[in-house]
């Protein structure tokens, strides 16, 4: 399957992530007929489809990340098979493919919500991993509801700047962008003791903004434990916590410094390096990786295209690690140099 060539991906003019095939699609008369949902994309024989969301009804403050499916397909094309320090030919391993977006009403949420559980969940179905780019941080929580529908209860690892467990009485909604790990922990769907949540630093509202996590035996690293530890300290403890559980990778763009990611509409100084966050994905080789989505890009607030092309590589990353999955763990630890 692979990339196609750069000269076959401009002659037909169309922009799938990282030149690969797009998923081809036939009628499923049990899926819904809205905005395209009864268009069941065929996903067997896969190993990898990424699916576009570009939805931002669950943001609080700037909204278009919307328009981030466009931009990382976009910068994408730039990107090579050959992952090499990993050593693995990344598209020659992995049968991917771009399985298009999904579509929602921009102003109906539970709909939203709804679509996105069931297109990922025609991913995992037929035995691929599904990988999304938002759109803003409320398509994590169907997405994971979907893969621990079969996996059962997941590893979630959650790079963000914010903890994501708020509830509905700052901004009158249960359901925002700074929520779905609230919903993903009183719903069940990550084992007690099983988030990692790497890169906090946001201001609480008050004392007791962790206790939720705490209650649920969640890892908090921060910032300074980064400082104090290194990334690899901090990968190493997660890849000791998460063993042979199924995991779930949900990566939101601002836990990344805005000096090196300034196109997110909730940014917060001090965050990680762009060298951190790959450093960081490549760290979790070997583990077993059910899910990931990548969120909270906004073009419009980026320059020449910088988080956009950080999006692309992260994505990249993180199908780079099912390329590995049939390595040897020696090959799968992170490389010192």
């Amino acid at each position: 399957m692979g990339q196609q060539s750069a000269l076959e991906y401009l002659g037909h003019g169309q922009t799938p992530f990282f030149r690969l095939p797009l998923a081809t699609a036939a009628r499923a008369d049990d899926a819904r007929d809205i905005g395209g949902a009864s268009r069941a994309a065929t996903f067997a024989d896969l190993d990898a489809v990424i699916l576009g969301v570009p939805y931002d009804g669950g943001t609080t403050y700037q909204p278009g990340a919307r328009f981030a499916p466009y931009h990382v397909r976009r910068v994408s094309a730039l990107l090579q098979s050959f992952h090499p320090t990993h050593g693995a030919d990344v598209f020659d391993r992995v049968r991917a493919v771009d399985g298009g977006n999904v579509t929602a009403p921009p102003f109906d949420a539970a709909l939203a919500r709804e679509l996105v559980q069931a297109r990922v969940s025609q991913v995992v179905e037929a035995g691929a991993v599904p990988f999304l780019v938002g759109g803003d941080h409320t398509i994590a929580l169907p997405a994971i509801s979907a893969v621990a529908e079969t996996h059962g209860r997941l590893a979630v690892v959650h790079v963000d700047a914010h903890l994501d467990t708020s509830t509905g009485e700052v901004w009158g909604s249960e359901h925002h962008h700074g929520t779905p790990l609230r919903h993903a922990l009183v719903a069940g769907m990550i084992e007690p003791g099983q988030l990692y949540q790497i890169g906090l630093r946001s201001s609480w509202s008050d004392a007791g903004d962790g206790r939720l996590g705490d209650q649920h035996g969640a890892r908090r690293f921060p910032m300074e434990a980064i400082e104090r530890y290194g990334i690899d300290g901090v990968v190493s403890e997660v890849r000791r916590g998460v063993g042979e559980r199924p995991l779930y990778l949900t990566f939101d763009v601002d836990a990344v410094d805005p000096a090196f990611a300034p196109g997110t509409g909730t940014p917060v100084p001090g965050g990680l390096s762009s060298r951190e966050a790959i450093r960081l994905l490549r760290g979790l080789a070997g583990l077993r990786l059910v899910g990931m989505d990548l969120v909270e890009v906004l073009p419009a607030l980026d320059h020449a295209d910088i988080t956009s092309h950080l999006a692309a590589q992260l994505l990249y990353e993180g199908i780079a690690l099912l390329a590995l999955r049939d390595l040897t763990s020696a090959r799968n630890s992170p490389r010192r140099w």
